[in-house]
């Protein structure tokens, strides 16, 4: 795990090492165990080092192939790397280390891009080929690791963060408006676009060229990997499903274990972590796991059970495992706000600053942690959203209804009133057909509840969960913590992308009836957090964990946020948005804003999320300000 950069002048300026030296400069919390730097002519690589795998100098990047012609900076961990090797020796390829990122660069120069669709693993990667004068990028499938590009008139730059190419004498940080709404409008931005005018982020499962020797280099994007949920044409025996996932999740996370440093898992009290915990203490005596708790004193209504520590410990003692924790209280999120948002970059899904702390807690013991996340998204753990759209009359009508829930903070007719400053600029951005782009490459059948519950499941994988995954990798690699995900194995994914949908939803058919039959009386438990979700899932991981913890209701990790920003951080809160000289008004109205803080206040209506992301924005302008 590491952090890359990389710079071209496509007018043929040499790269400045200076310039090279204080990208790669940005990344260093990402890779304290060494630096790099590689420069020939226009062109240049950086590479900052997190040593996992063979930690000696002979995994020191950029690595160039024996032949000199490819040189890679690389991010990430490919777990196949063994066998991968053993058929490229058998090929004649002698290797000088034992590390994963060899690996990497001679299974491109073999296969070329190919090679990407072989890689079972998480990656980010740089391959200049000397010869071809071609840049080859890649990110891999689910977008685990981050890669950012930029290009304004003959100056391209790409890094594993917005930082490296922020460092550049040539970029002016400017907000991009379009993102700006898009993230209001779902806190998330479903595009490539970033909060920074120009900067874009290459989508999973892509890899793009630059060629140098092209009349005028463009950088050209290829997807080479998608979801796909499906109905199975001939489905399985339900009990040979179930042993297949027992045996694929074993497998996965057994893949996930390779390291030459020490490793631990989160434990937050719930099935995913759970089962990846007992799973991983068979082979890790003594296995050190993490839980973040929350003071709930002033807490109340349902977030009086999102302190999990109680069911992590009882697990900790079932595993044997060596358990660490850490207690969140009223004012923890504004000590951390700033150095949050300076590693965060931009605010994207979720209030995350409980997943920097919980991952600054595993960093002072391990090097590695795995982490249960990809398990609600593949298996369907989020019944009462996909049960608002399961009976439509048409693809139209379900993308209504679906991204009607799906403006998480603020409605259409809402948000006009919020941009009133920058509305000229914004009121061409559609975000339905943002919504409705994402699902256009999905070709299962609308032909059935099932076709639509799979639609829901691609939609949320593609944009949820990868939101998800960007959130978690900047703010573990902002304490230099490597974080795994063994639901994200290549084999387990493409087997939980062809499960019937009745294993995962438990009460789909009931529920199909009262959007039938009863819609004006559907009971509310259907679109409240339940249990019925991840079904298969449940009754597998129940031979690795209490029944009562495989059975129990799905809980998110969350802070009782809602109390707190009318409680003991009210003052911070109203400090900040009410400031008539914050940065934010230059984009947003202040007078709107007050109103939706005042609802919040008041008990009318609860904003946490919209607070948050207002908070998250003025000190992402403040960060910018002084970049």
């Amino acid at each position: 795990m590491c952090g890359i950069a990389g710079l071209i002048h496509l007018n043929g300026a040499p790269v400045s090492p200076v310039v090279l030296q204080r990208m790669t400069d940005a990344l260093a919390h990402r890779g304290p165990d060494g630096e790099g730097q590689w420069i020939e002519g226009n062109v240049g690589l950086g590479h900052r080092r997190l040593a996992i795998i063979d930690l000696s100098p002979a995994g020191h990047q950029p690595m160039a192939s024996a032949d000199h012609r490819y040189l890679l900076s690389y991010n990430g961990e490919v777990y196949n790397f063994r066998e991968l090797r053993a058929e490229l020796e058998a090929l004649g390829y002698w290797f000088r280390s034992r590390s994963d990122s060899e690996v990497v660069l001679y299974a491109l120069a073999e296969w070329g891009v190919a090679a990407l669709e072989r890689f079972n693993g998480m990656f980010a990667l740089a391959l200049w080929d000397r010869k071809e004068r071609r840049l080859l990028l890649a990110r891999d499938r689910y977008g685990i690791k981050p890669l950012y590009v930029w290009q304004r008139g003959r100056h391209f730059a790409f890094g594993s963060e917005q930082k490296a190419i922020m460092a550049l004498p040539e970029f002016n940080p400017v907000v991009d408006r379009g993102g700006l709404f898009e993230y209001f409008t779902f806190q998330n931005i479903f595009t490539d676009r970033t909060l920074l005018q120009g900067v874009e982020l290459l989508p999973p499962g892509h890899h793009a060229v630059l060629d140098l020797a092209a009349a005028e280099p463009v950088l050209k994007r290829t997807r080479y990997w998608d979801y796909d949920f499906r109905e199975p044409e001939a489905p399985a025996d339900d009990e040979a499903y179930r042993e297949e996932l027992d045996r694929l999740f074993r497998q996965a996370v057994s893949r996930q274990l390779v390291t030459d440093v020490e490793l631990g898992s989160y434990l937050s009290g719930g099935m995913d972590s759970g089962s990846i915990t007992a799973v991983a203490a068979q082979s890790f005596p003594y296995l050190k796991t993490f839980t973040c708790g929350f003071d709930l004193s002033s807490a109340s209504g349902i977030e009086l059970a999102f302190d999990e520590r109680v069911k992590a410990e009882a697990m900790s003692y079932h595993f044997k495992t060596e358990h660490y924790e850490m207690v969140l209280k009223a004012g923890d999120m504004e000590r951390a706000m700033q150095r949050l948002s300076w590693h965060l970059e931009e605010p994207r899904v979720g209030q995350s600053y409980p997943n920097y702390y919980v991952a600054r807690l595993a960093s002072k013991f391990v090097k590695v942690v795995l982490s249960g996340a990809g398990g609600d998204e593949l298996f369907g753990g989020y019944p009462w959203r996909y049960y608002r759209a399961v009976v439509n009359d048409s693809f139209e009508a379900y993308v209504d209804k679906y991204y009607g829930f799906w403006q998480r903070m603020l409605a259409d007719g809402e948000l006009k009133d919020l941009f009133a400053p920058v509305w000229g600029e914004v009121s061409g951005v559609s975000t339905r057909d943002i919504f409705r782009d994402v699902l256009k490459t999905h070709d299962e059948g609308l032909d059935s509840p099932e076709g639509y519950i799979n639609h829901s499941l691609y939609f949320e994988a593609k944009t949820f969960l990868h939101g998800l995954l960007v959130v978690e990798d900047k703010l573990s690699m902002s304490h230099g913590l490597e974080t795994r995900v063994p639901f994200l194995d290549n084999d387990l994914v493409d087997f939980a992308m062809q499960v019937p949908v009745r294993l995962k939803l438990n009460n789909l058919a009931e529920v199909v009836r009262l959007n039938e039959n009863e819609a004006g009386d559907k009971p509310a438990r259907y679109f409240t957090k339940t249990k019925d979700g991840k079904q298969i899932l449940r009754d597998v991981m129940g031979r690795f964990i209490p029944e009562e913890v495989a059975q129990a209701e799905k809980q998110g990790f969350s802070a009782p946020d809602a109390s707190w920003f009318k409680g003991e951080s009210i003052d911070f809160v109203r400090g900040t948005l009410l400031d008539s000289k914050a940065r934010l008004y230059d984009y947003l109205d202040a007078a709107t804003v007050r109103r939706l803080l005042d609802e919040h206040l008041s008990g009318t209506n609860n904003r946490r999320l919209l607070i948050w992301s207002l908070l998250s924005f003025e000190q992402f302008l403040r960060n910018m300000d002084h970049a």
